[in-house]
Parts: C-alpha cells; sequence; structure tokens
C-alpha cells in the first residue's frame, strides 16, 4: 500500500532528486513502526489469553488432583532442596520480580522495569527510524531534507496511539486486558517522545537559511506553528508537579489545547497529505466520548426524563473526619460492578465547570448475598454505610473540587450526583490459596470490596482461596481518636468476619501510624478492653466498634506495619498460589515491591516451594 506524501519545495528551485526517495522511506519506516506495535500489543494478548486458559485448565487438574495439591499443602517439599518440578513456576515468578517489581525512581515516584524497557525501546525505535537511511544520492550523510520530515510523519503517525492509549474505553485494554489507568502512562510517555520529534522536525526547517520565514504567509505553516505551540503549553502543565497542585487546571487546559492541536495538525499534514493520521485521532476520541455520554444517560436516565424516580440518585455526603468524606447514593438496579473498578462522578453543583468528571474507587460491592440478616427498609445514616445495598465512595478532601465536596458535607444537602462507570479491570483472586490486601487510607475503598467479595465466594464455593489477611494502615493527625477511621466501615468488616465460612481464615489487622498513635484501652495483647471504648456521647458507634475490635479476627497494632516481615510470613505458611493486593501511596506500594522480591518469590524460593506471588498495585499518584 502506497500513501500520498508531499514535501515542502520552492518552486523557484529545480525538482530535488531525492524527493521520491525521501517519500518512500518516510511510508516505509511509518509502516515499520506501526507493524511493530501491533506486534507488540499482539504479542501480550496473545501472553495474557494464555494466561487466562493456563489459570483455567489448572483450575480443573486442582480439582481432579486433590493427593498432589494435599502433599503441597503440608510443605513437606519446602526445605529439601531445589525441585525441578517447579522450575517454569520459578522462571515466571522471576520475571514478575525483575519487570514489574524491581523500580527505578523518578522523585517520589517510582517506574518498574518493564515501563523503563518500553519507554527506551519506544524512544529508541522512533529516533532510529527517523535517522536510518538519511544519506542523500549525493551521498551527503544525515541529511537535513531526509529525517526533517520524516520526524514530524513519524511523530504525526502515533497521534492515533497516543489517543487510543488515553481514552477510558480503551480498544487495546480490551485486547490486552490491561486497565486504562495502567496504559495512561503509556499515553503520556508516547505524547512526550512524539512532541520531541515534533520539535526536531520543526528545528529542521527553522535553521536552514531562509527558515520557515519564507512561508510564514501560508496557512499550513501558521497551523502547524499553532499547534506546536498548544502541544508545548500542554506538556508543561502535564508535569506532575503542576498537575498535583492543580489537576482542575490541568484538567480543562488539556481539553482546550489537546483541541486545538488536533485542529492546527490537520490543517497542517493536509498540505503535505498526512492527514490520515490525524483524523483517526480525532475520531478515536469522539468516539471515546460518545460511548461515554451513552453510558451517562443509561445509567442516570431518570435525569434525562427517561422514566420515572427523578432524583432516585441523589447523592448523601457525611464527611467522616476533618478531611474524609463518604458519598452514598441508591444503588440503581440497572447499575452493575466489580470489587476494583472505579466510576466518575460529575456532579454539577459542586464542579467549577458542569460535567466535570472525577474518578472514584467505589468502595462497595454488588451482591444481595452479604445482606443477609439486613433488614429490606431503607438504610438510615449512621456511622457504617451498607457497603453491599448502595454506591459508597471514601473520598480525600484536598483542594479545588474535593476541597468544595467537603464544603457541601458540612451543610448536610444531597448533592446531585451523575455517574459513568464502571471502568477498569476487577482482580480475580479466585485462583489463589491466599490473598494479602494491603490498604492505606482510603485505599481502604479499594481492599474492602475485594474482602467482601472473597467471603462472598467462599460462601458460593467458588474460590480457591482458604485465607485472606486485610491490612489497613491509618494515618489522620485531625482524628479525634485514633480508631475514628475505623469506624468508617466497622460493620462492614464485622459483617465480613462474621459471614467467611469455615472453609475461610480471616484476618483483619489495622495499624495505627502518626505521632500520635496511642490507641486507648488497647491491652498489651493487641486486643481492647470493652469498657474503655463503650461510654461518652457515641455510644451506638463505638458499641459497633467494640464489636469489631472483640472479634477475634481483628487485631489492632501501633505504629507503620512492617510490610516485607508479613509478606514473608504469609509466604512461608502458604503453597500453591498467593495474591498481593495494594492500593495506598508510593511509599506503601514501595514497600509491598520489595515485599515480595527476590526473598519471597525469587526463583530458588520458588524451587524450595515458597508459592507463585503474583501482584497487583493501585497506587497513588502519576508521573
Amino acid at each position: 500500500m502506497v500513501y500520498p506524501y508531499t514535501v515542502i519545495v520552492d518552486a523557484a528551485r529545480p525538482v530535488d532528486p531525492d524527493r521520491a526517495r525521501e517519500a518512500y522511506y518516510v511510508v516505509l519506516h511509518v509502516k515499520e513502526l506501526w507493524w511493530s506495535i501491533a506486534g507488540f500489543v499482539g504479542l501480550v494478548a496473545v501472553l495474557q489469553l494464555t494466561s487466562y486458559l493456563h489459570t483455567k485448565l489448572a483450575g480443573r487438574r486442582r480439582n481432579s488432583d486433590e493427593q498432589i495439591h494435599d502433599l503441597e499443602k503440608t510443605g513437606s517439599a519446602r526445605g529439601r532442596g531445589l525441585s525441578l518440578r517447579r522450575l517454569p513456576v520459578a522462571i515466571i515468578n522471576t520475571f514478575r520480580v525483575l519487570a514489574f517489581r524491581c523500580t527505578v525512581g523518578i522523585g517520589s515516584y517510582q517506574l518498574n522495569l518493564a515501563e523503563v524497557f518500553l519507554t527506551a525501546a519506544y524512544i529508541v525505535m522512533l529516533f532510529t527510524l527517523a535517522f536510518l537511511n538519511t544519506t542523500s544520492m549525493e551521498g551527503k550523510k544525515l541529511d537535513i531534507a531526509y529525517w526533517g520530515n520524516r520526524a514530524g510523519g513519524l511523530a504525526a503517525s502515533q497521534f492515533p496511539l497516543i489517543a487510543a492509549l488515553g481514552t477510558k474505553n480503551n480498544i487495546i485494554g480490551y485486547f490486552t486486558g490491561i486497565g486504562y489507568d495502567k496504559l495512561n502512562y503509556l499515553h503520556r510517555m508516547t505524547a512526550r517522545v512524539s512532541f520531541v520529534l515534533l520539535w526536531v522536525h520543526a528545528g529542521s526547517h527553522i535553521a536552514p537559511a531562509p527558515g520557515i520565514s519564507a512561508y510564514l504567509g501560508e496557512l499550513f505553516i501558521r497551523a502547524a506553528l499553532l499547534a506546536i505551540v498548544a502541544f508545548s503549553t500542554l506538556i508543561l502543565v502535564s508535569l506532575r508537579p503542576i498537575r498535583t497542585a492543580s489537576y482542575e487546571f490541568f484538567f480543562y487546559a488539556h481539553f482546550a489545547t489537546v483541541m486545538i492541536m488536533l485542529a492546527g495538525a490537520y490543517v497542517h499534514t493536509s498540505k503535505m497529505e498526512l492527514a490520515y493520521f490525524i483524523w483517526p485521532a480525532i475520531l478515536i476520541w469522539a468516539l471515546d466520548r460518545f460511548v461515554r455520554i451513552v453510558r451517562l444517560v443509561a445509567f442516570n436516565h431518570s435525569y434525562f426524563g427517561f422514566g420515572s424516580g427523578s432524583g432516585t440518585m441523589d447523592a448523601t455526603t457525611e464527611l467522616l473526619s476533618d478531611h474524609f468524606i463518604r458519598l452514598r447514593l441508591r444503588r440503581p438496579a440497572h447499575f452493575h460492578w466489580s470489587p476494583g473498578q472505579t466510576a466518575y462522578l460529575i456532579l454539577p453543583g459542586v464542579s467549577a465547570i458542569p460535567f466535570e468528571a472525577h474518578p472514584f474507587t467505589i468502595a462497595s460491592i454488588d451482591s444481595p448475598l452479604l445482606s443477609e440478616g439486613a433488614t429490606e427498609k431503607e438504610p438510615e445514616l449512621g456511622a457504617s454505610a451498607p457497603y453491599w445495598k448502595e454506591l459508597v465512595f471514601l473520598i480525600q478532601a484536598r483542594g479545588g473540587f474535593t476541597k468544595r465536596l467537603r464544603e457541601s458535607a458540612l451543610e448536610g444537602k444531597p448533592v446531585k450526583v451523575f455517574v459513568d462507570g464502571p471502568y477498569g479491570p476487577s482482580p480475580d483472586l479466585g485462583k489463589y490459596d491466599t490473598s494479602v490486601l494491603v490498604a492505606g487510607g482510603t485505599g481502604v475503598s479499594y481492599t474492602l470490596p475485594v474482602l467482601l467479595d472473597i467471603v462472598q465466594r467462599a460462601r458460593k464455593g467458588t474460590t480457591n482461596c482458604t485465607k485472606v489477611v486485610f491490612i489497613w494502615a491509618m494515618r489522620d493527625l485531625n482524628a479525634k481518636e485514633p480508631t475514628e477511621h475505623l469506624s468508617w466501615v466497622s460493620d462492614t468488616l464485622l459483617k465480613a468476619a462474621q459471614l467467611a465460612p469455615p472453609s475461610l481464615k480471616v484476618e483483619i489487622r489495622i495499624f495505627v501510624t502518626g505521632p500520635n498513635r496511642s490507641v486507648p484501652g488497647m491491652n498489651r495483647s493487641g486486643s481492647f478492653d470493652d469498657d474503655s471504648i463503650t461510654g461518652g456521647s457515641e455510644n451506638e458507634k463505638k458499641d459497633s466498634l467494640s464489636e469489631v475490635l472483640a472479634h477475634s479476627a481483628v487485631t489492632v497494632a501501633e505504629g507503620r506495619p512492617e510490610l516485607g516481615a508479613l509478606l514473608r510470613q504469609e509466604a512461608e505458611a502458604t503453597t500453591g498460589r498467593m495474591s498481593v493486593d495494594v492500593c495506598g501511596s508510593q511509599a506503601i506500594a514501595s514497600a509491598v515491591r520489595q515485599g515480595v522480591r527476590f526473598g519471597v518469590a525469587g526463583a530458588t524460593s520458588i524451587m524450595r516451594g515458597n508459592p507463585s506471588v503474583t501482584l497487583h498495585v493501585e497506587s497513588f499518584g502519576y508521573a
């Protein structure tokens, strides 16, 4: 297939004999680039499919080979030497450790080696293709006429990929099984590399005399200048410090600069007959927006006059502490989600601009099973929401939108909410013998519904999990009591512990961190004296809290959790397969990664009988 390509030439000059050769190499290297990308995406998709099929097959083989399984469960082979039978599992775990748990720090942010490798490979590939075959017919090496325009063509060809990686309804995610939030790093990386290439392209026309000034009267040149200025502004406001300081400013600036950039790029590339690189990017973005609008209307139809029950999705906001908010709304019958998924909330009365969407993890579970014993009447507001009857979100109040939401919570008035979602993958933990859930602060929004799902599946007999360890580190200097955060979910944790069948062992470990971490009423064994927490003006909340703390499955400790020691302890007590899921700050995610490296999941450890360990990180922050 041959694509048209036009090179800027001066009509007063004779035709450059290198022009056709230059155009040929642009088309050739763009093809090579896209075949490489398609091949890599296909490889990841095949590996994901193979892993899925292997898991299903292993589950069936496990059920039909209980004798071998029982031998492994006894741990009798552990410590007797290396088992070559476990070599394939050891190789897989070693790859996981190297690729996803060994990291490179960039400030407070961590990139795993897989991300580092992909970034380096992408940069090398693009710049190699940009400067390869750049010797002119006269023998001039690195001829600017070759690499200058080719850099622009390669960068423009990546616009559809950049757009696809940044969408919520992500087609690449559907093929590879990777969540849109994980692919967002690649969205930013590919955009930044393409940005550098575009400046290489622009510089190749600015530097030579008479340079770009000779063409400033041309519309396509002015459009190019507008596009690259908009792109430069976008790259600047997308830097992590600016996004962290003012996410809303970034949100609006991102939308505006992308629209300007794409419009300018389309006009510019139309002159070179390369607009087929730009309009697919616009189409991908528009299709994603269209799907989101359709979902928004479908899930919030009563607000749009498509049914009865107007206002049924109005939400209640509660200020749990000075900086934490719980937002609750009745679960629509047609809205379903899986544990660990997120939803975008649109609150017109709170947002600075109508239909401004913000993502939050759904802290409740979509299941009627855990409502056993609950009354059928509508739940009253209390210290702990019924996390299986409502959509519940735990939100940390900072600046901008969440600050205004906190002010709304102080007023205690219902707020109008549009829900867009759910998005993201849900962890399938049914294939693991042991699951360890680690959360820091509001990271419990992720781990709590996962815990409830494990209990639900154990009751149904659809999981291999025999033990789940729930670790929550909480820290709030503004809390009235160190156990105040626990009251957010005390009823839910108690319900999970009580409903767990005999086949599932549940351990709930709470760690109170921060300088003022002395926990009232805690004795030396780490349990609580009931009398110390049941008095005062909040007896109802404290009665619930007392019941949770008195449960044999719950332990509370002061100080930071020694995550490395805890994970090593669980690995030593487990054979078969072990899952570790963490949601919290970069520090917590880093500590968990270190805890499941070579000492726990290295080749030698696996071949000596340690469990195969899978790690899933839902971490706050971004590069």
